[in-house]
């Protein structure tokens, strides 16, 4: 099962389109850490991160990580732990997973520059909740409904494509 990205604004699945959003500029094959565009390729997805006090049980096959207060995605492209999840400290640049404008209420990372991440390369990546389809800084946002059928059918062997 695959999710594709195509035309910067749909998400195929199956027979289901979604309307998306991306990076405010596009999307590159070079992605840069910064630089405010969706990386092209072919990705796995990791686990879902879901508040626990806005969505009880949210159906999927994903695993499922309660999001904590703590919890952050270090993109401090000088740290050990960059594009990795973190305990939040104030030494460490990051991006709070716990946050009060809702959009990482439901959020999927995609596993781009995860696996022995390089430095300036990107980070943060993720498949996350928009109101009003707004541009990103690198991520694909969907509205709350769309986003929970797509949980329903995808699972851990699910990649997504983004031309």
């Amino acid at each position: 099962m695959q999710l594709i990205l195509k035309n910067n604004s749909t998400l195929l699945l199956d027979e289901f389109k979604f309307k998306c959003s991306i990076g405010k500029n596009g999307s590159t094959s070079n992605k840069i850490e910064g630089d405010r565009k969706t990386p092209k390729g072919v990705y796995s997805l990791g686990p879902l991160f879901y508040r626990k006090d806005k969505f009880k049980n949210p159906e999927t096959k994903l695993k499922k990580i309660s999001i904590k207060r703590n919890m952050g995605w270090c993109d401090d492209i000088n740290s050990k732990n960059y594009n990795k999840l973190i305990k939040i400290d104030n030494k460490t640049k990051h991006e709070k997973l716990f946050r009060k404008n809702k959009i990482y209420d439901l959020l999927i990372p995609i596993n781009y520059n995860t696996n022995k991440p390089i430095k300036k390369k990107g980070s943060a990546i993720f498949i996350h909740l928009t109101k009003n389809y707004e541009k990103t800084l690198g991520c694909i946002a969907l509205k709350e409904n769309d986003l929970l059928t797509i949980l329903k059918i995808i699972d851990r062997k699910t990649k997504i494509k983004i031309l």
